[in-house]
């Protein structure tokens, strides 16, 4: 019988969001192609370092343990099956459980997804990830940060989200940034009761609580924090909408414009995702933080 990941959770992961890979990407921009497979090739015995999204990683092999086995993640890369040894020998050497792949050799990475069924997918590269979500997959940019420790442990996945234009659409966003703060607290107030629409997060929020459901609520081994700039009154329809979506969100965090990157600190995320440059430019010097583009960012 085939292998079926309908009842995982999949998250892809490009060989750069997972390893720290942006000399060699230097190489690959600089000078081409050719210098840069030749230097993998030439340097495939020599391991990686660890990149942002590592703790993600390392963290959702947790729920692999105890006899569940409710997540899987892929290499969905550019690289060729020739440039990908460094890759899987540093994999091996990190004891982390990835076995499958997809090595598109420089072609369109999106079409792949479905495929393997993912819920989530982290890249380096920006195209990448802005046709992932065009074709309607949760995607988020990964940022660079300070190095990250390989031995760091995680008791639980600790994942944040920012919520207009990430778990919900962008709509409400749209409108404080044509017609600014008090247009946007009325319409919030006269929409109080009408759930947001979906955003590009809103089906992995979704897999995420059906897990977490299936868990007991004390020893879960997912927590979930919603980190938004949104204030009251503008917080009800946040509420009722996910409500309505019959989610469990941990922790929320309404801040009224004070800076994220403190409280994603104290709640020790393993990864945050925002649309906004502005917020995930500073969280991701204390958490690995990824960026969802939006059109407007083009």
């Amino acid at each position: 019988m085939p292998y079926s990941l309908d009842d995982k959770l999949v998250v892809g992961i490009s060989s750069r969001a997972l390893f720290d890979l942006e000399e060699e990407n230097r190489i690959y921009e600089e000078e081409g192609l050719d210098a840069y497979s030749a230097y993998q090739v030439e340097h495939e015995n020599e391991i990686l370092r660890p990149g942002t999204a590592f703790p993600l990683v390392k963290a959702l092999h947790n729920l692999n343990m105890n006899g569940s086995y409710l997540t899987e993640i892929i290499i969905v890369s550019r690289n060729s099956a020739d440039t990908s040894l460094r890759i899987f020998n540093s994999i091996h050497h990190y004891g982390l459980d990835i076995s499958r792949a997809a090595l598109v050799g420089g072609a369109s990475i999106a079409p792949y997804l479905a495929p393997f069924r993912t819920d989530l997918f982290l890249s380096a590269n920006e195209s990448d990830v802005r046709e992932a979500l065009g074709a309607g997959f949760a995607a988020g940019l990964i940022c660079s940060n300070p190095p990250i420790d390989p031995s760091r442990e995680s008791r639980q996945i600790r994942i944040a989200f920012d919520g207009d234009a990430v778990l919900f659409s962008d709509e409400a966003e749209r409108i404080y940034r044509e017609k600014g703060l008090e247009a946007f607290a009325e319409h919030e107030r006269e929409n109080a009761k009408k759930p947001l629409p979906e955003g590009p997060f809103a089906k992995l929020l979704k897999t995420i609580s059906v897990i977490q459901n299936s868990c007991p609520k004390d020893s879960g081994p997912i927590r979930t924090a919603l980190v938004t700039a949104r204030s009251a009154p503008a917080h009800e329809r946040v509420v009722r909408t996910l409500r309505a979506w019959d989610v469990r969100i941990d922790e929320a965090f309404f801040l009224g414009g004070i800076q994220k990157s403190e409280i994603l600190k104290a709640f020790d995320a393993d990864i945050f995702f925002d649309d906004q440059a502005v917020h995930t430019d500073p969280a991701s010097k204390l958490v690995p933080a990824a960026r969802v583009p939006t059109e407007e960012q083009e």
